[in-house]
């Protein structure tokens, strides 16, 4: 039986600063953008970049980390799956959005406010979240999690 892989792995850097929110049971979705680029001759011989932005939703405690360390302009290593999910505009028409749901993220460079450059234990402030409180039992959530309809109904892409 033949088997397929659903694996993507990037290191760029991030595009806009994370958002990070919570579900009603008090899961956090933290989602951001990463960019990478690639350098490519053109026929005439000249070198272009080229800038392909990807978006990154983690889950759970890779979103707590996204939430306390990552920043914009940091570069990252991000693991996961392809996914695409189909949403409603306002105007009632169907959107599509293909997105990473990132199994691991990796900081690959130093905090931008660490002051001491040989002191690698320094990382940014946590950022500030209103997280809502749990649910009095914990609820065991598979290891595919699927965005409910009415939330990140504002993606802009």
């Amino acid at each position: 039986m033949a088997r397929s892989l659903n694996l993507v792995q990037l290191i760029g850097n991030v595009g806009r600063e994370p958002e990070t929110r919570y579900t009603s049971s008090g899961v956090a979705v933290a989602t951001f953008s990463v960019a990478t680029n690639r350098s490519r001759q053109d026929g005439n011989g000249n070198w272009t970049d080229e800038v392909e932005w990807h978006r990154v939703v983690a889950w759970d405690r890779q979103a707590e980390f996204v939430n306390n360390y990552i920043t914009k302009g940091r570069k990252v290593y991000v693991s996961g799956r392809l996914q695409t999910r189909k949403w409603t505009d306002q105007q009632g028409n169907d959107k599509y959005t293909t997105e990473i749901v990132a199994r691991e993220v990796m900081a690959l460079d130093r905090a931008a406010d660490s002051e001491d450059d040989d002191d690698w234990d320094d990382a940014p402030p946590a950022r500030e979240t209103r997280r809502p409180q749990r649910q009095s039992q914990p609820q065991r959530r598979s290891e595919e999690h699927e965005l409910p309809e009415d939330e990140f109904a504002d993606v802009p892409f």
